[in-house]
């Protein structure tokens, strides 16, 4: 008798989920969420699994998700292997000639292939491009002293358009083509994440990363920030470290035309689903304007 009434609890429990989840899963309706998956949000197979359902359900209601991932504990393992030594420069990877070749052969081929039958097996449509196809990113040189590190300069995404209308969920590899010699670039993962977001002028990036937020100068987790406040914080040094360039991006984003960015713990049990359709929500929420009031997912 106990076991039946946990079960009916679980139950009632998971049906008041669903309604409140109601004006959520309306809100969201036909809306572009770009989540940005990263190499250590990734984690084991179980965490894949659970992310790509995320995806599909995000699919399933009418949101029209976009991925796009990182890799960078898949490639220092490669380049281990293959006896290339790794050189970083203010956080960014040197990449040469040889390096930018297995970065191709790991973001374009194993992780991205890998994401793709993630979410095929939990029931969804994918398909698994990199920013090279169809000219997705043209970039340019991000600084001499990297090598082949790209920066977006343009951004060609009908192409993204045209799968998520049709039912199929993109799986984008931050690799880049050059604009003049058809170059290959190793692209920053949350830096193409924000280029993308913003040239399709999305509803939300989600920035799913291996802390909770930004803190603020008491440690604290900010639920609710302006750009105002990003810039003041890290001209403070509140900010720093490898959070800067996810705040830099954020910014980008916003400006380009993106609605509102979440950087967020990616090994929290669903955490995209806990952001977009709880009154809660969860990571720290960046915004032109904070609304008021809560539900913050709403605004």
């Amino acid at each position: 008798m106990k076991q039946q009434n946990l079960t009916m609890q679980d139950a009632l429990n998971t049906a008041k989920m669903l309604s409140e989840a109601l004006p959520y899963l309306q809100r969201f309706t036909g809306a572009v969420v770009v989540v940005k998956f990263g190499g250590n949000a990734m984690g084991d197979d179980a965490a894949m699994a659970e992310f790509a359902r995320d995806i599909v359900l995000m699919k399933q209601v009418g949101v029209h998700p976009v991925v796009v991932h990182g890799g960078g504990p898949m490639i220092n393992e490669m380049l281990s292997k293959l006896g290339i030594k790794s050189e970083f420069v203010r956080g960014k990877r040197v990449t040469d000639k040889a390096t930018v070749e297995v970065v191709e052969m790991i973001l374009s081929g194993l992780v991205n292939k890998r994401i793709v039958q993630a979410i095929m097996d939990a029931g969804g449509r994918a398909v698994g491009i990199s920013g090279k196809d169809d000219d997705l990113m043209v970039c340019e040189a991000d600084d001499p002293e990297l090598g082949y590190v790209g920066r977006p300069v343009e951004m060609n995404v009908q192409v993204l358009r045209d799968l998520y209308m049709a039912g199929i969920i993109p799986v984008i590899a931050p690799v880049g083509t050059g604009m003049q010699d058809n170059e290959t670039f190793n692209v920053n993962g949350d830096t193409a994440a924000g280029a993308i977001a913003g040239a399709l002028k999305a509803d939300r990036l989600l920035l799913l990363t291996d802390v909770p937020g930004v803190k603020d100068a008491e440690g604290r987790v900010m639920t609710q920030i302006t750009p105002e406040e990003i810039r003041r914080m890290t001209a403070e040094g509140v900010i720093s470290g490898g959070m800067i360039p996810k705040t830099e991006t954020a910014l980008m984003a916003i400006e380009q035309g993106t609605r509102a960015v979440t950087i967020l713990d990616g090994k929290v049990p669903n955490a995209s689903l806990l952001d977009l359709f709880t009154d809660q929500g969860i990571g720290s929420q960046i915004r032109s304007t904070v609304p008021r009031v809560k539900p913050r997912a709403k605004g």
